[in-house]
């Protein structure tokens, strides 16, 4: 079972991007919004009336320009006040700047300042007129403009905001990073790789919550492992006695009861040997003795013990046989299991046998017309231990270990083993093994 914690909807990483996305967004929309701000006032700064300090010192202006006018001196007083100043007369007609859109010939009148002195319109923008001694002389306020490096300065400033955001995302995400290999962990130790443990790294609160995994880990495998061994031990010791009844029952003389010994005897001599080899192949050491077999063939051949029984076995085998490596002793094993209990439950009704290969995969089914598994114990029939009907008669029932351990085995040649039922209708195991 996979714990899917990173595709979840509530993920940490996921929930921590999308905060570093709002904020990162909300910033942009705060520079927009503020230098959008900053631009409608420059044009409300140019739409309002002139100071009164300027109107005041119009006057001035034009003075110091004199009459005929200096230029130069007009020239210098643009630069310093930030000024445009226009000049006409009949014999001049002169700007101090050439990159102004202003067109004078379009201004219209406003409302009078002074004996000399208008208001005028152009457009968006305010312009004086003075006529004094035969000359014209306009007088527009420059707005306010950002510079190459004003705007180089604010670029930076985004720039590094921006970086600022990253570098805190890195860091929290490298801060949350324990919790990404605590998952890990935990995805094999569900797994059932009861061996890995978790790098601790952090000396904080989150190294804690790794050790305290870990320790977790090593008292499940102790428990788990204790546990393995006196199964095992228990299994052993019990061969001695079963074989020792084996051999008292060789000078019985034959007999109703003798057959009842011998297969009571049986049944615990499988017990025992199911036992063993479940717990073989559950430990992470179980080792198979691979040899290379033509599948389709090998089945075949094993189904042949089974043409006795009275339902009648279907064996559908392809036309086309692939080589592949598996453990032919726990392949038959497996076999057997699923087949025994498919002719114990088909109610004397055909059973298949079929191969086919598909893929990468050879596909093994075996299926019965027998009273079929309930939806409620379905998922638990290949539990160690687990019996559809705990009252069953020992002549219809095993010990609950035969799905179990054919589970093992698929797992252990790297396959999956399903099962389909519907209860009245019958029973369809499904191994799929991979061929390479």
């Amino acid at each position: 079972m996979k714990l899917g914690l990173s595709k979840a909807p509530g993920s940490l990483y996921l929930r921590l991007f999308l905060i570093f996305s709002a904020t990162i967004i909300l910033f942009l929309v705060i520079i927009t919004l503020s230098l959008r701000q900053l631009d409608q006032n420059w044009r409300r700064e140019r739409l309002n009336p002139l100071p009164v300090f300027y109107l005041d010192n119009v006057r001035l202006l034009v003075d110091a320009i004199g009459i005929p006018p200096d230029l130069q001196r007009a020239e210098d007083l643009a630069r310093d006040l930030s000024l445009t100043i226009i000049i006409r007369s009949p014999h001049i007609n002169w700007q101090s700047d050439d990159q102004s859109d202003l067109d004078i010939s379009s201004a219209v009148f406003v409302r009078t300042l002074s004996d000399e002195s208008q208001m005028m319109a152009v457009g968006n923008e305010q312009v004086i007129r003075v006529a004094r001694g035969g000359y014209e002389y306009f007088l527009n306020r420059k707005a306010p403009s950002l510079s190459d490096y004003d705007y180089a300065v604010v670029y930076i400033g985004l720039g590094f905001a921006l970086f600022v955001l990253l570098l805190n995302y890195w860091l929290v995400h490298r801060l949350m990073d324990p919790v990404r290999r605590l998952r890990q962990g935990a995805e094999k130790i569900c797994a059932g790789d009861l061996s890995y443990r978790v790098e601790v790294t952090r000396k904080d609160e989150l190294g804690e919550l790794t050790e305290s995994i870990n320790h977790m880990a090593d008292s499940l495998q102790s428990m788990l492992e204790a546990k393995r061994q006196l199964l095992l031990a228990i299994s052993h010791e019990l061969r001695t006695p079963v074989t020792r009844a084996k051999l008292q029952l060789e000078f019985m003389e034959d007999g109703a009861l003798r057959d009842t010994l011998r297969d009571d005897i049986n049944e615990i001599d499988l017990l025992i040997s199911d036992l063993i080899e479940a717990e073989r192949l559950s430990t992470q050491h179980a080792a198979l003795i691979p040899d290379d077999v033509d599948f389709a063939e090998y089945i075949g051949m094993l189904s042949e013990q089974y043409q006795h029984y009275d339902g009648g076995l279907v064996v559908d085998l392809p036309d086309e046989d692939r080589s592949m490596q598996i453990d032919k002793l726990r392949i038959r094993l497996l076999l057997a299991n699923i087949v025994n209990n498919a002719i114990r439950h088909g109610r004397n009704r055909p059973v298949t046998i079929s191969v086919r290969f598909q893929g990468d995969e050879a596909v093994l089914s075996i299926a019965d017309q027998g009273e079929g598994i309930s939806e409620e114990h379905l998922k638990h029939v290949r539990e160690p231990f687990y019996r559809v009907d705990s009252a069953r008669a020992r002549h219809t029932g095993g010990f609950g270990l035969g799905l179990y351990l054919c589970h093992l085995i698929a797992e252990a040649h790297g396959g999956r083993m399903e099962i389909d039922s519907e209860t009245g209708k019958g029973t369809r195991v499904t191994i799929y093994l991979p061929i390479n």
